[in-house]
This record gives structure tokens, C-alpha cells and sequence, in this order.
């Protein structure tokens, strides 16, 4: 597959890629419209980064018991159940007075829930297309993901303004819920990939089985950590500037939008496939700018030229799935996806904790700081694998 218009030509791709993108939406206008509630009741930047990348972090228990239903459940029926469910529990979120403890255990369950979404989206995406196409595909649903997100915050910031954080929440149920309507109507019935019923003892067995080999684990570590450190100085936004914390998502989407689009369409193989680690370098270094608090509109120009450096996930993906038996792509892109949104969630509580020590801006540039640094030591890590030294025993 050469082309974006190659993938529309595949029957099951657009209602996937429909369903993804009324999700996406859904999750950005609610995140932003709980982190706003939240940090308005409170004051407080961890909680409200907590509130909008808290879920994640409940991704770790998914990943420890869930994720072996991700090959053994149906795929449709798995992603609208899931759909539903989180329609539910969103809506649940705009009543009145709900205590602040129930709010975090809500969208605890949410994540808990959504470790699995990312196991069966991706392997179904796998599945779907041929097998040169899943590059590309999944450049298209990170393109979406980057657009959604500009439209998403925009569109979240002026609903909670005009209206109130409780109606952009029942927007955005609403949405999950034509989401579950839109996968259940597109997609065609299939049967799971492996045999055998799903157990925690099955999720420890084969997490054990992929974190055994050294190549696998490198690269789950570089798709996990710089990404989520990142992500950490993201959730600050809206304490760095409530005012304009919609904007400052919106360019960051932007420059995503921009990397995935250079990566997975524009670059050819020869030279893409090296630019893995200097794309993680992109994505931290413009945030160490914050340590000077740059004015937002400085700022929104860093977010947007980071977030390009996301595009390292595409390559990072394409070697992942190189090194994995096709019959436990989806655990392997669960696991992926879980371990990322994991450590996302812990970024951004780490980085509400030292901005309540500190400020937004210095939390920001610690999250830059750590982030290149990790990548650095992972390029020194692999040096042994680029230079041909790993033995073939070590990449099984």
C-alpha cells in the first residue's frame, strides 16, 4: 500500500477508522472538560493532571491481567461493548456533586478497561490490511488522532467556556456511544485470533514470553518512557496557562499531525528507519525552553515542533511487529499501547507533584530533561544490535 486513498478502499478500514476518531474526540473534550472541573474545585495541578491522564495509570493492572482476551475475545464485539461501557461511565461523571474520590474511581475503571481496547483496535487494524499496509494505516489513525485532537480541544475548550464542564461531559458520552453504534454496524464478525480462554495466569505468560527477548524489550522501553515523560509536561498545560490550555493541546496535536504524516507517508524506508532516536530527541528538547516560562504563544510553537518527534512511534511499531509471532499481535500491541498509556499516567502525576513543589514551567523542563536522557541511554544500549553483535538467540 503506496497511498492514504488505498486504505478507504478497504471495506472494514473506514468504520474503524470512524469509530477511533468519535472515541478520540470523546476522550479529548471529556478529558479537558474533567481536568477543568477538577483543577477549578481544587486549585491543585496534580490532581488535575490526574484527572485528565490519571486513567492511564490504572493500564498496568489491564496489562497484568487483560490482555490475553485481547487474541481470544471478538474484536466487534469487544470494541463496541467497550464503547458502551465508557459512554456510561462518562456521562456518570456530569452529575452534580459527585465526590472526588468517586470521580477518580470512575475513570480508574476506565483505564482498567481500556488496556484492552488498544490490543484488539490495533491487531484488528492488522488484520484488516495487507501486510505492507499496517505502517501506513496506522500513520492515518495517528493523523486522525493529532486532528481530532486540534478540533477536540478547540471544540472542548469553547463548550466548557459557554457552557459548563458538565455538559462537555455528556458531549462527549454521547459520542462514545455513537462510537459503540459505529463499530457495531461497520465491522464484520470475527472470530478470535488464538484458542484457549483468556486467564491472568495466560497475561503473565506470554507478557513474560515478549519481555524475554532483548530486542522486544528495548523497544518497548523506548515506546514507553520518552513518550510518557513528554506527556507528563502535556498534562501541565492547563495549570501552565488555564486560559489558554485548548491552544497549547491544539498545537501539540498540530505537530503530531506533522510527524505522523512525514513518517509514515512522505519519508522513504531507507532514511525513516534511522530516525528513531533522533525523533525522541525532537519530541523532549523544545519543552526544556519552558524552563525560561516563555510566553504561550513561544510555547505553543515548542509544543507543536516537540510533538512532531511522536513520529518515532511508527518506526519503533514496524520493528515491534517484525520481532512477533503473528498469532500474539494483538497481546504485543495491547501491551504496547497499555505500557505507553501506563506510563503516561504516572508521568503526569509525577510531574503534578513537582510542579506543586515547584512551578508548571520547572516541572515541564525536569519531564524534557529525563526524557533525553532515557533516550540517549537506550541508544547507547543498542549498540550492540546496530553494529550486528546480537546474536539470533537474543532476537527470538
Amino acid at each position: 500500500m503506496r497511498s492514504y486513498q488505498s486504505l478507504f478502499r478497504t471495506r472494514e478500514f473506514t468504520p474503524l477508522f470512524l469509530s477511533s476518531s468519535l472515541q478520540a474526540a470523546a476522550s479529548t473534550i471529556g478529558g479537558l472538560a474533567l481536568a477543568t472541573s477538577v483543577y477549578a474545585a481544587t486549585g491543585a495541578p496534580l490532581l488535575s493532571a490526574l484527572s485528565m491522564f490519571g486513567p492511564s495509570l490504572a493500564q498496568v493492572v489491564g496489562a497484568t491481567t487483560l490482555l490475553s482476551a485481547a487474541d481470544r475475545l471478538p474484536p466487534r464485539a469487544t470494541l463496541t461493548g467497550l464503547a458502551v461501557v465508557f459512554a456510561a461511565s462518562t456521562a456518570s461523571l456530569a452529575l452534580p456533586g459527585l465526590p472526588l474520590w468517586t470521580v477518580f474511581a470512575v475513570i480508574a475503571a476506565q483505564g482498567l478497561i481500556a488496556s484492552l481496547g488498544g490490543g484488539v483496535r490495533w491487531s484488528l487494524l492488522n488484520e484488516i490490511l495487507p501486510k505492507d499496509g499496517y505502517l501506513l494505516g496506522r500513520s492515518a489513525f495517528n493523523m486522525l488522532h493529532g486532528l481530532t485532537q486540534i478540533a477536540g480541544y478547540a471544540t472542548g475548550g469553547a463548550l466548557v467556556a459557554l457552557l459548563s464542564p458538565a455538559v462537555t461531559l455528556l458531549v462527549s458520552a454521547a459520542l462514545y456511544a455513537t462510537a459503540a453504534l459505529c463499530s457495531f454496524v461497520g465491522l464484520t464478525r470475527r472470530a478470535p485470533r488464538a484458542s484457549g480462554r483468556p486467564s491472568v495466569a495466560e497475561t503473565w505468560r506470554t507478557n513474560a514470553q515478549l519481555w524475554s527477548s532483548v530486542p522486544r524489550r528495548r523497544l518497548y522501553l523506548g515506546l514507553w518512557i520518552p513518550n510518557g515523560l513528554v506527556v507528563g509536561c502535556e498534562s501541565l498545560f492547563v495549570a501552565y496557562a488555564p486560559d489558554r490550555a485548548g491552544l497549547l493541546f491544539a498545537c501539540a496535536a498540530l505537530g503530531m499531525l506533522a510527524g505522523d504524516v512525514t513518517v509514515g507517508r512522505l519519508l522513504p524506508p531507507r532514511i525513516r528507519d534511522r530516525l528513531a532516536t533522533p525523533l525522541l530527541l525532537l519530541l523532549a528538547t523544545p519543552y526544556l525552553v519552558f524552563a525560561l516560562h516563555p510566553p504561550t504563544p513561544v510555547a505553543a510553537a515548542c509544543a507543536a515542533l516537540a510533538s512532531v518527534g511522536f513520529g518515532a512511534s511508527l518506526v519503533q511499531q514496524q520493528r515491534l511487529l517484525a520481532l512477533t509471532p503473528p498469532e500474539l499481535t494483538g497481546h504485543t500491541l495491547g501491551l504496547h499501547s497499555s505500557g505507553m498509556l501506563t506510563l503516561q499516567g504516572v508521568s503526569a502525576g509525577l510531574a503534578g507533584g513537582v510542579a506543586q513543589l515547584t512551578s508548571s514551567a520547572a516541572a515541564m523542563t525536569v519531564m524534557a530533561g529525563a526524557s533525553v536522557a532515557v533516550t540517549v541511554a537506550l541508544w547507547v544500549a543498542g549498540r550492540d544490535e546496530r553494529t550486528g553483535l546480537t546474536s539470533p538467540a537474543r532476537a527470538s
